[in-house]
């Protein structure tokens, strides 16, 4: 443990796999208090359970504007207060430009856009009114920022909106002493890029080792993310490191795009 997040109360949703698993193993071996939110109640309490005494679980389905308030609600009545969030939580699937359906485009707004807004909303004001400041990280994507691998075009349209969320946020949050700021992952090794590559295959054809070569190779580093490597970066967002940091977006993609 090295103690960058000593005493820091911090709220990561989508805990049961991938980076949302990362990120909240990091945060409490750094010393945080995490609370870890996941629809999937049985990997998400998985997950925190490995995590020891100071980390906890809370079944919250962040598509519901209700269930993200009581989250932030029982965060602070079990801790006095919220100082971190990171909203990780995110849905997609490989899906070609006439393929994308209107169900498809709800719930991955709902998931994406709207649920991140309005758990970011009630995270800031538990921030505001307890007067200490604090740290929210949107989990955005190069998607994003026009990335043409993208799984999908209202994927892409859903984390080009946290970008814009995550600056307006930061510029309407700094009088509270709010810092805001996203993360934007490139090609990585999760059960959703597994889902984006059985996508391609099914589209494309070919096999699953040729279509991961494909997503692979236009990356300068020539390697994909471990959600580890986002986790790091989370870390550092959430330190006093990065005090005088906000409104950024900060990609983590060996090299694919430059924004």
């Amino acid at each position: 443990m090295s103690g960058t997040l000593e005493g820091r109360i911090a709220l990561v949703t989508g805990v049961g796999a991938g980076m949302g698993t990362s990120i909240a193993t990091a945060f409490a071996r750094d010393g945080a208090t995490v609370v870890g939110a996941d629809i999937d109640e049985p990997a998400g309490r998985a997950v925190m359970d490995e995590l020891g005494p100071a980390a906890s679980f809370v079944a919250c389905d962040v598509a519901r504007v209700a269930e993200t308030h009581e989250l932030v609600r029982q965060v602070v009545a079990s801790n006095g207060r919220l100082d971190v969030l990171v909203n990780n939580a995110g849905v997609t699937r490989s899906l070609g430009f006439f393929d994308v359906t209107e169900d498809d485009w709800d719930l991955i707004n709902s998931v994406n856009n709207r649920g991140l807004f309005f758990l970011m909303q009630a995270a800031a004001r538990a921030m505001r009114d307890d007067g200490g400041g604090g740290r929210i990280i949107n989990i955005a994507s190069i998607a994003g920022k026009g990335y043409r691998g993208t799984s999908n075009v209202a994927y892409a349209g859903t984390k080009g909106s946290v970008i814009a969320m995550t600056r307006i946020g930061a510029t309407q949050l700094a009088r509270y002493g709010i810092n805001v700021n996203s993360i934007c992952p490139g090609v990585t090794r999760t059960a959703l890029f597994d889902q984006v590559i059985d996508g391609l295959v099914d589209r494309l054809g070919g096999t699953r080792a040729e279509a991961e070569a494909r997503a692979v190779r236009s990356i300068p580093l020539r390697r994909a993310n471990d959600p580890d490597d986002i986790a790091a970066l989370a870390v550092y967002l959430a330190s006093d490191a990065a005090r005088n940091v906000t409104g950024q977006s900060w990609n983590v993609d060996g090299g694919l795009v430059w924004d």
